[in-house]
């Protein structure tokens, strides 16, 4: 009869509502000329029952007619006797079209939860599948890395032939470098999870990238910030900083340039990575810009288009936009604005968010 899903309260509850409705019935038919509150009050009650047990269209359609064809004979049998009028005999029908409307629209809402508890258990599902698949990333492609790169610079150190030592570096590089590009993959695969943003020092963030990258690349550093407080997830905006960073070291030289800025207002705040290094040429710029799969897609002897993908995630996951200016032997500019109230997007945003590119008259 009822779902077996119902709660012990309900359970409880519709008895009473049951017992009610036949409480009423027995009052409409007793008190001739009086029936108007019983007879709303069981129609009222048959709702409440509906809403609560959720009865399959066969039960609902049996417990319709009972009600119907009693409430019509008290109706008919007090019309009879001259107590009311026959015009009144006509709320059964009118009462059981409104309940098989309601009924309709319950069903539809029912539906419709049904849809969105299977689709957010798809989600639950991908998410699961996607943080085991970053597991066996992380552990199946930097596992034979590490041990590759341990071998070859056991050959390297054992060996007296240039030659050997020469090509053994050479391997080693390919292998930090693929190393790197496994390192950027998982990052991405990591920016639809799920994160929280907290208002942070964004000045100490921006310090702490600088400082860490520092001693690793022989450039002109220099970072400044007035952004203050703002909302973030610290570990996702180190992240897009280091790709930033990473990039602007990949194509500069020692002794060139790297500014980190940070720039702060009362409603948005801005980060800028700018460099002095050979710049981007139209062309590959116009195919980082567009979307993941192209920049992906791009060969370079110089990078995959990943850490950019990384940023862009970042910046759309956070209503953002990044905007690109780089000039043939002058350098590269990439900018980071963000609202300080805009809330996190959806999940899709992170791969479709805005990304603008600029290049100079001439470029």
């Amino acid at each position: 009869m009822l779902a077996t899903g119902s709660s012990r309260t309900n359970r409880v509850f519709l008895a009473v509502l049951a017992l009610s409705a036949v409480l009423n019935l027995y009052l409409m038919y007793v008190l001739p000329g009086a029936e108007t509150v019983p007879f709303h009050l069981v129609w009222i009650g048959l709702s409440i029952m509906y809403g609560l047990s959720m009865w399959r269209l066969t039960t609902m359609a049996v417990v319709l007619v009972i009600v119907a064809v009693d409430h019509g004979y008290v109706l008919v049998h007090h019309a009879d006797m001259g107590v009311i009028g026959w015009e009144e005999t006509t709320e059964v029908p009118l009462m059981t079209a409104v309940f098989v409307v309601m009924v309709w629209h319950v069903r539809r809402r029912q539906v419709m939860m049904a849809e969105v508890a299977r689709l957010a258990e798809g989600d639950r599902r991908r998410a699961e599948a996607q943080e085991r698949f970053i597991r066996l990333v992380s552990h199946e492609l930097r596992t034979p890395i590490t041990i590759a790169r341990g071998f070859t610079e056991l050959v390297r150190n054992a060996s007296t032939d240039e030659t050997v030592k020469d090509d053994t570096r050479i391997v080693m590089e390919e292998l930090d470098r693929m190393a790197g590009i496994v390192q950027r993959l998982v990052t991405l695969m990591q920016m639809d999870g799920s994160y929280e943003r907290t208002s942070s020092d964004v000045d100490r963030v921006l310090a702490r990238v600088v400082l860490r990258w520092r001693p690793a690349a022989d450039r002109r550093w220099t970072v400044r910030s007035t952004i203050g407080e703002a909302p973030i997830n610290q570990d996702r905006l180190e992240a897009a900083l280091d790709s930033l960073v990473e990039n602007a070291v990949k194509f500069t030289a020692p002794g060139d340039r790297i500014d980190v800025i940070g720039n702060g207002g009362p409603e948005t705040w801005s980060i800028t990575v700018a460099d002095s290094g050979k710049g981007i040429p139209p062309e590959r710029l116009a195919a980082l810009t567009a979307d993941i799969p192209a920049a992906v897609s791009v060969a370079t002897t110089s990078g995959t288009g990943l850490g950019l993908a990384i940023v862009r995630a970042v910046a759309a996951s956070w209503g953002g936009r990044v905007d690109i200016d780089s000039e043939l032997g002058v350098g590269t500019t990439v900018t980071l604005h963000f609202a300080r109230s805009a809330a996190d997007q959806a999940g899709a945003d992170g791969v479709s968010g805005p990304y603008r590119a600029t290049t100079p008259m001439g470029a």
